[in-house]
């Protein structure tokens, strides 16, 4: 007897052990995957399609910030989504600020959320283009980027960024780009950055501004980008979007 309730006691103390060691996933697992499923299921509507009209009831049409802050509000208030978000926006404000892209690639356009928060600083004659595989999220970003009045400065990109990247010369026009920011699939941001090397489109100075790179993590675009002699790397520490868990973005230029 005393020997199952040892064997019970530690079996518990391992599960608890597991589940704070592992207590990111859980918790992603639990916004990203449990209560949507549970919302969907409910409303008949994809997450997606409750930020699209939750944006579409409460923003102020033509007003990029109301879109921002309607969106923000809602993953505050409602449920999570994985937006960059206000706080790790604020960053990307900045790195915009101080490039002034007239030419700035997205990979991963999700619900348009950067897009607009992107868009709205680019200088005059300024053009975004963001790559989405996603058709669905494709559909819902270009009408969040209307209703935030962005349609003209903003290309959506329909198809894998693997496949849209080789063509971005000829197909797209695109000859070099300023800026790049990654925040699609971590597992993508090396291949696709050797991607943007190879086709050219990266030239002396252009910046790449990586998200979420601690949180779910891109160790591997770290080392990359660190340990090569092509780019000089800075650090932006941070939390990830709409919850209070370290997280960072990594700005790397392009030395050529």
């Amino acid at each position: 007897m005393l020997e199952s309730q040892t064997i019970l006691i530690a079996g518990a103390l391992l599960l608890l052990l597991l589940a704070w060691k592992f207590r990111n996933f859980l918790v992603f697992f639990w916004h990203e995957q449990i209560l949507p499923f549970i919302k969907d299921f409910m409303s008949g509507l994809s997450k997606e399609e409750r930020i699209l009209d939750w944006v579409k009831q409460h923003a102020v049409v033509g007003d990029p910030q109301s879109v921002l802050d309607t969106i923000d509000q809602y993953c505050y208030q409602k449920e999570w989504a994985m937006n960059v978000g206000d706080v790790k926006g604020l960053i990307v404000d900045k790195v915009i600020e101080e490039v002034k892209p007239k030419i700035l690639l997205e990979l991963g356009t999700y619900c348009g959320y950067s897009a607009v928060r992107m868009a709205r600083l680019l200088p005059p004659g300024g053009h975004l283009f963001s790559i989405e595989c996603n058709e669905s999220f494709a559909a819902i970003a270009q009408q969040v980027i209307e209703v935030a009045g962005l349609q003209d400065k903003i290309s959506i990109l329909k198809g894998p960024s693997q496949e849209i990247i080789p063509q971005l010369k000829k197909k797209y026009e695109i000859n070099t780009v300023d800026m790049v920011f990654l925040d699609h699939w971590k597992s993508c941001y090396v291949p696709d950055t050797k991607l943007l090397e190879e086709s050219g489109v990266l030239r002396k100075g252009s910046v790449l501004l990586a998200d979420n790179v601690i949180c779910p993590g891109a160790p591997d675009f770290l080392e990359y980008v660190r340990n090569s002699q092509r780019y000089e790397c800075t650090n932006y520490p941070a939390t990830v979007e709409y919850m209070h868990m370290n997280d960072a973005l990594e700005k790397a230029v392009f030395l050529g």
